[in-house]
């Protein structure tokens, strides 16, 4: 008896979808003559038995049968034995399918490489449903305790860029150094400062930087721990944040005094660095570049973000030497023809130091420039920032970091009176200027979510994963790690059309202090954070 099934005859004796009738013999269809009469049934107790049907190929019991096509698909092009079949029938060959251009795959494969995508080009990718179930099995009680012992709050955690050591940023004028993969204290760096250290950037697997609110930089050698490269002076006030471009090997810095300045560090000396002052801006809070260094992003403690575009570091800007772009708060995705279509006055408070700059920037435009209808290098555009529950309020902008792939940036703001906080992402908009002076991309808002408002007057730094499919947020006495949906998709695959809130993807309570600072491992499924009493906490899952 024959089980039902795709190809199985049905319960009124027709045949399924997928049966075929035997072809008949050579001669009688080239004749055309009768078909012969099916061989009689044999006898109960006859030996023989009964030949098996050429319409059927042994399979076991309950399992779909396949095409024939599809069986024997590799001796052929699609259609081929369907077109050899009927033609011996007699019958004439259906249509074959229409064939794929020659070049589809190949184009195909460069689409999805010019998105980032594909096996050769961003291996994360394929195996990112793994880590994200390894994160989402993290619990609190895997967590392990770094020895820090009485060094003040955590303000900054960051690894090498091989995954080998994790350097912690201490208020009392130290530098720790642990071996994350053994939990081990390496090294501690005493007096690395003469004031508390606020931030940490590695230059390479060996090289890092630190800065500190005694206005200095110091450049340190893994290999000799010792003594410090070199110390560079040139900031009047805190400094707050190190960047590093890799293509020109310029550090750059920026503080509380307003300044942004660039470091040659192809020249270093024992007695410091080249620099120069690259911008100034009043407010300044935090300064990122974007992966590729074409923008440099500056948030204010005012509310506005400003946006250098076409960024280049070897020229110095000073006031009113630079294009300012129209100043405009960021919409979202039903306000876009709105916004496109009026220019809106310019906000007031601007950072921008002079209220007729716009004009006189204008001035400093080369005519090629204005005539080709593309904004020239290093111009400025100045956004305040949609935040949700924020409209009608002045916010701060405390937290700043990019989407590693560049597609993104993540705020954390909180209001002037201190009573909400957020955590944003919003959406580099890119396309062409609509004149020589309009913006050449805008921010809109695509995730949020509202944070516990805990620690007034701290600065809680978030982070991206290496991927950019996660964030890792302090919240409270512990992290939280988020989503843009709850499959911890890219955010290019799942951009909603209005702004949604993100997803938490795991919570993670192991401190007794606020949390201040986190960070995720580059290289291990690992996640680092830091909290006010000074004490630090690996998440990792468990085997």
């Amino acid at each position: 008896m024959f089980p039902f099934g795709p190809g199985s005859p049905g319960e009124d004796g027709t045949a399924g979808a997928g049966a075929e009738e035997p072809a008949p013999r050579a001669g009688q269809a080239a004749a055309g003559g009768p078909l012969p009469s099916p061989p009689a049934p044999p006898q109960p107790g006859a030996d023989a038995a009964p030949p098996p049907s050429p319409s059927r190929s042994p399979r076991r019991p309950g399992a779909p049968s396949l095409p024939l096509a599809a069986r024997v698909g590799e001796l052929g092009p699609p259609g081929a034995l369907d077109s050899s079949a009927a033609s011996a029938q007699g019958e004439p060959s259906p249509p074959s399918p229409p064939r794929r251009r020659p070049g589809a795959r190949l184009f195909g494969w460069l689409r999805e490489r010019s998105l980032g995508r594909g096996l050769f080009v961003d291996p994360a990718r394929d195996n990112f449903r793994t880590m994200t179930n390894l994160y989402g099995s993290i619990h609190p009680a895997d967590s392990v305790y770094l020895s820090t012992r009485t060094h003040g709050a955590v303000f900054n955690l960051e690894y090498s860029p091989d995954g080998s050591v994790l350097t912690v940023a201490c208020e009392q004028t130290e530098v720790l150094l642990f071996d994350p993969i053994s939990s081990k204290h390496i090294k501690t760096l005493s007096e690395a400062h003469e004031d508390c250290v606020n931030n940490i950037r590695f230059l390479d697997n060996r090289l890092f930087a630190t800065c500190s609110d005694d206005t200095t930089i110091a450049l340190w050698d893994l290999r000799k721990l010792n003594t410090k490269v070199c110390t560079l002076h040139g900031h009047t006030s805190w400094v707050k944040n190190i960047e590093y471009d890799t293509n020109t090997r310029l550090l750059v810095t920026s503080g509380f005094d307003g300044n942004v300045i660039i470091w040659d560090t192809n020249r270093c000396t024992e007695d410091g660095c080249p620099h120069k002052k690259f911008f100034h801006t009043r407010f300044l809070m935090r300064m990122r570049l974007t992966p590729d260094c074409s923008k440099m992003l500056i948030s204010t403690s005012s509310g506005y973000l400003l946006i250098l575009h076409d960024l280049d570091l070897t020229k110095s800007l000073e006031v009113g030497s630079y294009p300012i772009l129209r100043a405009r708060r960021t919409t979202s995705n039903s306000d876009l023809t709105t916004s496109s279509s009026s220019s809106g006055p310019r906000v007031s408070g601007s950072p921008c130091h002079h209220s007729d700059s716009n004009s006189s920037s204008e001035k400093h435009m080369s005519r090629a420039t204005q005539r080709e209808g593309v904004s020239p290098r290093n111009s400025l555009e100045v956004l305040t920032p949609e935040v949700p529950g924020e409209r009608d309020r002045g916010n701060c902008i405390t937290s700043l970091q990019l989407h590693p792939k560049g597609w993104a940036t993540l705020l954390r703001c909180s209001s002037n009176t201190d009573d909400q906080e957020w955590t944003c992402v919003y959406e580099f908009q890119e396309g062409a200027p609509v004149r020589p002076v309009s913006p050449r991309c805008s921010l809109r808002l695509t995730h949020y979510i509202e944070e516990a408002n805990v620690g007034r007057g701290y600065i809680k730094e978030l982070c991206f994963s290496p991927d950019g499919r996660m964030i890792s947020s302090p919240h409270g006495y512990g992290i939280r790690l988020l989503g843009f949906d709850k499959q911890c998709s890219e955010l290019i695959d799942c951009l909603p059309k209005e702004a949604s809130p993100l997803r938490v993807i795991r919570s993670l309570y192991s401190h007794n202090d606020v949390v201040l600072t986190t960070k995720f491992s580059p290289t291990h499924c690992q996640i680092a954070s830091g909290c006010l009493s000074g004490r630090v906490s690996l998440y990792q899952p468990k085997f």
